[in-house]
């Protein structure tokens, strides 16, 4: 699903396509699942809770990337209840699957939903990735009951552009200018960098009830850095290719984040949630 701290997707819907930055096989994939379950999990199931997922239920984690979202809601539904994770690239939970947990190699935007119904249907850091994210939103609204929850999540690089929003000298004026790289690889493939905050607009337009949302970013964390460390090390070879960045940049940079002097942020993630009527 998240690229930059939360421009990377917690999940990969999109892997395999040009519009794609980061793949789920390489070694610094686990780094980053690990780094946005610290980050995000808090807020991801603070909105479970808060929306009553519980036993017996039926959820489906969309682009789910690594474990710890189908697990967390696994440990709500109970032993009575189901969590389908779908994604294009099951590789990272794959040894989930189980008497609660179905693990399913799945696109979003060009294949149908799991059936069955839905109680809850999630999707945190994918939408952005995926090139058809209309298509991929109309699914995931049919596969919910009558009843049922969508919680989306997604980042919005553009309402805060910046890894160092205090600007204080060279380390982070090297840092945000690598940042502005990084997204407009991203946006040279596709994905949109405003998308977050249009998700209550399409959550409502999609026909959806009780629509509500917020928004959630960390200033200053270590979770911050394993992840800025782990993409920066995906991504190098494009930000050289495309002289967005020199290999000597990349590496004072990736020292610099490993210095823990650098008050590192995310983009904003915005989570978004309705009831089908």
């Amino acid at each position: 699903m998240a690229a930059d701290n939360t421009d990377d997707s917690g999940g990969d819907e999109d892997r395999g396509r040009d519009g794609y930055l980061l793949d789920n096989r390489q070694t610094e994939a686990g780094e980053r699942f690990d780094a946005l379950a610290e980050l995000f999990d808090p807020v991801t199931f603070r909105h479970v809770d808060a929306l009553g997922i519980g036993p017996g239920m039926r959820c489906w984690e969309v682009g789910a990337g690594g474990p710890s979202v189908p697990t967390g809601l696994a440990e709500r539904v109970g032993p009575s209840g189901t969590v389908v994770a779908t994604d294009i690239d099951v590789s990272w939970t794959r040894g989930l699957a189980g008497d609660v947990i179905e693990v399913r190699q799945h696109d979003v935007a060009a294949d149908p939903p799991p059936p069955g119904g839905f109680d809850l249907v999630h999707a945190r850091l994918v939408l952005v990735h995926v090139s058809d994210r209309a298509e991929a939103l109309r699914r995931m609204v049919r596969a919910l009951r009558p009843g049922g929850r969508l919680l989306l999540e997604d980042a919005d690089p553009g309402l805060q552009p910046l890894l160092c929003p205090d600007e204080s000298g060279p380390a982070q004026r090297l840092a945000n200018r690598l940042r502005s790289g990084f997204r407009q690889l991203m946006a040279e493939r596709g994905a949109d960098l405003t998308y977050g905050r249009t998700l209550p607009r399409l959550l409502r337009e999609a026909g959806l009830a009780d629509v509500r949302a917020d928004a959630y970013f960390p200033l200053t964390s270590p979770a911050c850095a394993v992840l800025e460390s782990a993409t920066v090390r995906q991504i190098r070879g494009r930000l050289v290719a495309a002289g967005l960045a020199t290999d000597e940049e990349i590496e004072r940079h990736l020292a610099n984040v490993a210095s823990g002097t650098l008050d590192l942020a995310t983009a904003p993630m915005i989570s978004a949630w309705g009831r089908r009527p």
